[in-house]
């Protein structure tokens, strides 16, 4: 496991907001890294825009030299979905895999509703020739049921021999009155066969660890000699980037305190951290997160040089 010794060096802010790129104007969200050739990875980034929509675009830059940017799409990558259907208001929280030669990319849809600010749902996409995604189903593919019967949110699949593993945020319930917070909301586990049609047991891997605690989310697992990592998002007050082993994937042990990581004293993560997306590349860790108020301050990276892991 991670030791409380082992502290992540913050590699600096990569990008922040920029009123000239319409589909990033205003923040910077939750993205998903994918190694392309050596050094170099495309980055899918959420985006919002002046209406505070989000859509996904992509930035490639060379790991070894994070802080210069080498291209950023000036269009979205892929954008919202129909009137009326589950993500017609917002497509965000991209996580992909691939697999058989094509490039899978789950994501979160937003809708507004009347009685409640929001619904998301978990939609699935898969890379195309000219670098778009195309929606391989248009409605979301995990459909409602007696447990999920709210929204579910970001999710992080893992493929292992035949068996496809999730990972996703699911909502327990609306807060209600001045005396309980926005929503509550927790990490659930599923199986697939395909990816596509997933069995779901009602398994919480990641539950509220005091009752100052309403909101966990946006997990990312890494199988690291047989052992499972998760990084998560966990809210009281701000956001906080948190930390669990597992030996199977299924059963957790949350060990926040080892998590390595944490605010800056003053700067644009000062105040919150959270999103976090972490990869091995040669013998390092490296964490793509955001930072104060949900990425509206930009998009950083931190390295992890932990030979405990490797």
């Amino acid at each position: 496991m991670i030791s409380t010794l082992c502290t992540w060096e913050k590699l600096g802010r990569l990008f922040k907001p920029d009123a000239s790129i319409p589909w990033i104007s205003t923040y910077t969200g939750a993205s998903f890294a994918l190694q392309t050739k050596g050094p170099f990875f495309d980055v899918y980034v959420t985006g919002r825009d002046s209406l505070n929509r989000s859509t996904i675009g992509r930035i490639k830059l060379n790991i070894e030299n994070p802080t210069e940017i080498i291209e950023i799409t000036a269009k979205p990558i892929f954008q919202l979905g129909e009137l009326g259907a589950f993500d017609e208001n917002g497509v965000s929280y991209p996580w992909l895999v691939q697999h058989n030669g094509k490039t899978f990319m789950y994501y979160v849809g937003w809708m507004p509703t009347v009685l409640t600010p929001f619904q998301n749902h978990l939609g699935l996409a898969v890379l195309k020739s000219d670098g778009t995604f195309e929606r391989v189903s248009k409605a979301p593919i995990l459909e409602r049921n007696n447990e999920d019967y709210l929204w579910i949110g970001s999710a992080c699949v893992l493929v292992e021999g035949n068996t496809w593993k999730m990972w996703y945020t699911s909502l327990l319930k609306w807060g209600k009155g001045s005396g309980e917070h926005k929503h509550y909301y927790v990490i659930k586990y599923a199986e697939s066969k395909d990816g596509i049609h997933w069995i779901r047991n009602n398994i919480i891997c990641i539950d509220f660890k005091n009752q100052n605690e309403y909101a966990i989310g946006k997990p990312c697992v890494l199988k690291i000699k047989d052992k499972y990592h998760m990084w998560y998002s966990y809210r009281g007050e701000q956001y906080r980037i948190g930390y669990a082993t597992s030996s199977d994937g299924i059963k957790w042990e949350r060990k926040d305190e080892n998590a390595g990581i944490d605010v800056s004293d003053h700067g644009w993560d000062s105040k919150s951290i959270c999103y976090a997306h972490v990869l091995q590349y040669k013998n390092y860790l490296y964490m793509f997160y955001n930072g104060n108020d949900f990425g509206k301050e930009g998009l950083g990276l931190a390295r992890l040089n932990c030979n405990a892991l490797f």
